[in-house]
């Protein structure tokens, strides 16, 4: 080393030896500045409840060898350094872990809290339970987690949430934007994943930014702004991360007597990463996302970081930069009083890249997507019948099972994307909350079933049982054995506001059987076998979840018509028939073809009716001789293999978010396939065993225009190391034209056109992948004459690959991880001690056809009973004496009232201060149906005729604020294009508290609470 070097280098270090340090006060008090480029800071941490662990795991923050995350830290940390600059804010979303942590805290710690919030320096964005799934949630699901969020919120804090804050769900829906946006009362909706080449558009263009307007029926009366980050919810590109023992935080240093004094280098990052972002951005305000997944576990280490990166910027003065919420950014993006451009429909589906739709999630995991909808249905009769009896203060209730319904809507639950042990603990929890609203349901409908008198005490005697396994053929408390006089009674539950006809069928031990109505006349009924199939799937699944073996297996199904009448029930008799044999139910009678035979069969008894060719056992012909309508329909069964792209240039598998298909296989009958068609007074059946590990069951109900198809798909074979996604697919004669529509969680209908995106030129990379969209309620086509619809049981994705034919994919077994974060492959296995085998699904999908435009009132009466299935419950009577002796059906509105067939009751429930809720749902879309897609009315006093109506008050969707002051708050943003002679968009009129007429237009939803006058009338049972 030369001299000269030699003395410059310790120059420098004598020099940084002698600089003084000493204790800076960083000035963080900056507001927005008119005239600069505003930077706002919003520091956040994005907690999933529930993922790679368990939601209970990541509060407490164990099971860190999977991954190291504590949200208890989270929050108690984020207090004090809150309380050390009252210039410092945070934005907090998930109120599962609030909640967890909240009811920990002292009085003193909570009053602490409740002044940050007041001051705005803590601040409750989204507000729900969890941050939900966005395609494999229902909208009815998607209010009840959100309400209770809100809920929580108002009650302890009296606040009501500004924003949405939709930051990591996979793609983005329509209904969220106008449902769970603006009629929950947001101001603003950011989400952060959309398709990779729709962001790169938007971000030439400056449109990440707009005003979505998520449903054409509602327009711009439920519009919403709405925000798309640049890359994704984490902080912007230049090392601006300061989680502790982060390896890639590059923080500002700032201390002159220490080695790598960098504040320039780093304000001059800052500045460069708020140019790039405001070049892409509309007006003088961008947003610094300050933090991503279960950051701030020392929330110290990021605001001393964000604190000396706000001094110093300032100072520099190039940009200002300050501490934000996104409701500040809000405010100031509306203050600029820009023109925005107007978003229509959804943002599915979404890839990340090339190749990598995130198609897969639309129907991973689908017996926890049955299980949770099932749950759902439930959960809305359940509040009904707890209503009627009246809430108890200290008994069971419906709050267990709300949460657990709530928790499962997030975003790695009823996705599928979680680990399997994360899976397993959302089922334990809507298991123990199903436990407790059974005891609900029962004790209220024994009390609506015994006279006023007849237990003296007011406490009912009757005791009844439910059968949460039915769906695998399983119920003790219809195998009972009815020879010794007894009686078995079924109570059918309807939660629909009409009067409703269908089929039920239980399992039952004895052939001779009879069934009487709540008159005592006999009613028709049919007795179909319990095939080997069906005894198979249920011993095996008795066996792994109950750990027992079955006593007894039953012989038939019992299948027979209910007619129920709206929110109300109607009780069944069956008893051992004291008849001749052969004149009680009806045996069903068999035939069994071989796929040699080349005859035709024909199936159905009234309107429809199916024909089938044995030789291919495909069914070919429709016919309804009521609508005219002839058809060629054939349903097949086919798989895609998973794509492996472990040693590809650039690698993406197929996994439990992904699906990339590697080639699509025909699944054909294998050897001498047979078919078995049961004939009866009350439906027709046709059973194919498709190959090994598919099965089928065709139905049609007497009465019915529907087809019903009940599959058994698995155990997916695996030998050949390969994973595969089964599909279904169902060809027409429809001339669709490559169009075809989907459903927006379960609500509005968009149209999807194959290959085709309607905001940018898609390149199409994967053909199947990529026209993949998620489906809850239905998916149909139409052409110039007819329309062909199927609507599911359940979430599931969906296509028209070929014009004409509709595609379904129904179960998934996945050998590799698609690299998402989950590390683990979709392997679904139940298992019996240590042997296991892949899970089986059993579910349903039903279709039909129309002529053009007359299908929606199937699609939504039908999707209505789908949703909520009719409730049964069982109890034995000694003896013929249950209709004198109880009350036999029961309807809580007025006998000469039902709802109108546009209208549905999607919340009627009691609420702890005694006030009720109630949603009411119009079902129609604007110009959806001639008859139906119009304005109509509800009648309150119908449908409360026992009650004297005190005051109705309208709110918020999520009932946390009065309509009017919602409606007075909203910020009225400007659209380019648009004028002031835009049509007015139709909306209910306010109620009159004489009248207590409830209006609704076409897809509006108005919620209510209620105050009913104490005991003004007998009881609802003396009515």
């Amino acid at each position: 080393m030369g001299t000269g070097l030699l003395f410059f280098c310790l120059t420098i270090l004598v020099g940084v030896g002698l600089g003084q340090s000493q204790f800076m006060v960083y000035n963080t008090s900056q507001s927005i500045v008119p005239g600069k480029l505003n930077v706002h800071l919003v520091a956040h941490t994005h907690d999933d409840v529930g993922w790679l662990k368990t939601v209970d795991q990541y509060y407490v923050g164990s099971n860190n060898s999977i991954q190291g995350a504590c949200v208890e830290n989270v929050l108690d940390s984020l207090i004090p350094v809150l309380l050390a600059d009252k210039n410092r804010k945070f934005i907090y979303v998930e109120q599962a872990f609030f909640q967890r942590w909240w009811r920990r805290q002292s009085e003193a710690m909570q009053n602490i809290v409740k002044q940050l919030v007041n001051s705005g320096q803590l601040e409750f964005i989204n507000g729900g339970m969890c941050m939900h799934d966005e395609a494999a949630t229902h909208y009815i699901d998607m209010i009840d987690q959100t309400t209770l969020g809100h809920w929580f919120i108002k009650k302890e804090f009296d606040v009501t949430p500004r924003i949405g804050w939709q930051i990591d769900p996979f793609g983005h829906s329509a209904v969220q934007a106008y449902l769970l946006g603006a009629e929950v009362g947001f101001d603003s909706f950011f989400y952060g994943r959309i398709d990779y080449q729709d962001r790169a558009k938007r971000k030439i263009e400056k449109s990440l930014e707009v005003v979505w307007r998520g449903s054409k029926s509602l327009g711009s009366s439920a519009q919403i702004f709405a925000g798309a980050f640049p890359v994704n919810y984490e902080p912007p590109p230049g090392g601006f991360y300061f989680e502790v023992n982060d390896p890639s935080a590059f923080i500002l240093q700032d201390d002159i007597s220490l080695f790598d004094y960098n504040v320039q280098e780093r304000v001059n990052d800052f500045v460069s990463a708020a140019v790039a972002q405001a070049n892409i951005t509309r007006t003088n305000h961008v947003m610094f996302t300050m933090g991503t997944d279960f950051k701030y576990q020392y929330a110290n280490s990021w605001f001393k970081q964000m604190d000396k990166f706000i001094h110093y910027v300032n100072l520099d003065g190039r940009v200002n930069a300050l501490y934000s919420t996104p409701s500040i950014y809000t405010d100031a993006k509306y203050a600029a009083n820009e023109s925005w451009p107007v978003k229509t429909n959804d943002f599915f589906p979404y890839a990340d890249r090339e190749n990598a739709y995130w198609t897969g999630y639309f129907t991973s995991r689908p017996a926890v997507k049955r299980y949770v909808r099932i749950m759902s249905g439930y959960y809305l009769a359940a509040r009904q019948l707890e209503f009627f009896k009246g809430r108890s203060k200290s008994g069971s209730n419906t709050d267990s099972l709300a949460d657990a319904l709530a928790i499962a809507q997030h975003h790695d639950a009823v996705t599928g994307t979680e680990k399997q042990h994360v899976a397993n603990d959302y089922a334990k929890r809507l298991s123990i909350g199903y436990e407790e609203a059974e005891e609900v349901v029962a004790s209220s409908l024994a009390y609506l079933v015994e006279p006023a008198s007849s237990s003296g005490s007011g406490k009912p005697i009757t005791k009844f049982q439910q059968c949460p396994l039915l769906n695998i053929s399983y119920c003790p408390s219809s195998e009972v054995n009815l020879s010794q006089g007894k009686n078995l009674v079924v109570v059918v539950y309807n939660s629909l506001g009409w009067k409703r006809k269908d089929v039920i069928r239980i399992p039952v031990i004895d052939e001779n059987v009879i069934v009487y109505d709540s008159e005592g006349k006999e009613i028709e009924s049919q007795l179909l076998p319990l095939t080997d199939t069906y005894v198979s799937l249920r011993n095996y699944h008795v066996k792994a979840y109950l750990g027992e073996t079955p006593v007894q297996t039953p012989k038939y199904w019992l299948a027979f018509a209910v007619a129920v009448p709206p929110l109300g029930f109607s009780s069944y008799t069956i008893s051992t028939s004291k008849k001749p044999v052969g004149v009680s139910s009806t045996r069903s009678s068999a035939h069994t073809f071989q796929t040699s035979d080349t005859s035709t069969i024909e199936v159905g008894q009234g309107n429809l009716k199916l024909t089938l060719s044995a030789d291919k056992g495909k069914f070919s012909n429709y016919v309804n001789k009521r609508s005219l309508v002839e058809e060629t329909v054939k349903q097949a069964y086919g798989f895609y293999t998973a794509y492996n792209g472990t040693n590809d240039k650039a690698p993406q598998n197929s996994g439990a978010y992904i699906f990339r298909p590697n080639g699509t296989f025909l699944i054909k009958p294998e050897g001498e396939a047979s078919l078995t068609v049961f004939r009866g007074p009350v439906v027709d059946e046709v059973h194919q065993q498709i190959n090994s590990y598919i099965h089928q069951v065709t139905r049609l109900h007497k009465g019915e225009e529907h087809v019903e198809v009940e599959y058994i798909v698995g155990p997916i074979p695996i030998d050949d190391g390969t994973g595969k996604d089964v599909v279904t697919h169902i060809t027409t004669a429809v001339n669709s034209n490559k169009t075809f529509y989907t459903d927006s969680n379960g609500r509005d209908f968009i149209e999807r056109i194959r290959d085709y995106r309607t905001d940018w030129d898609l390149k199409v990379n994967q053909p199947v992948a990529g026209n993949y969209y998620p489906i809850n309620l239905g998916i149909y086509l139409q052409d110039e004459e007819k329309e062909f619809s199927v609507l599911v049981d359940r979430s599931v994705g969906g296509s028209s690959i070929v014009d004409g034919q509709i595609e379904l994919m129904l179960h998934r077994r996945i050998l590799l991880d698609d690299s998402r974060g989950v590390a683990e492959a979709l392997n679904e296995t139940v298992c019996i001690l240590d042997k296991c085998k892949g899970l089986i699904i059993l579910g349903k999908l039903y279709y039909r056809f129309d002529p053009l435009g007359e299908g929606a009132k199937w699609r939504r009466s039908f999707g209505q009973e789908i949703y909520s299935p009719l409730l049964f419950a069982f109890t034995e009577q000694e003896g013929n004496n249950w209709i004198n002796s109880h009350v036999s059906t029961f309807s809580a509105i007025d006998s000469s009232y039902s709802l109108p067939d546009n209208v549905a009751i999607i919340t009627l429930q009691e609420l702890e201060d005694e006030k009720v809720l109630l949603r009411l749902a119009h079902l129609y879309e604007i110009g959806e149906d001639k008859d139906l897609s119009v304005l109509t009315n509800v009648e309150l006093k119908k449908l409360f005729p026992t009650k004297k109506i005190g005051k109705v008050t309208e709110t918020s969707l999520s009932a946390n604020q009065e309509r009017t002051e919602m409606e007075k708050k909203r910020l009225p943003w400007k659209v380019e294009g648009s004028s002031e002679n835009e049509a007015k968009i139709a909306r209910g009129q306010p109620v009159d508290p004489t009248t207590l007429v409830v209006e609704l237009a076409p897809m509006e939803i108005r919620t209510f609470l209620i105050d009913f006058v104490p005991n003004p009338v007998p009881s609802i049972l003396d009515a």
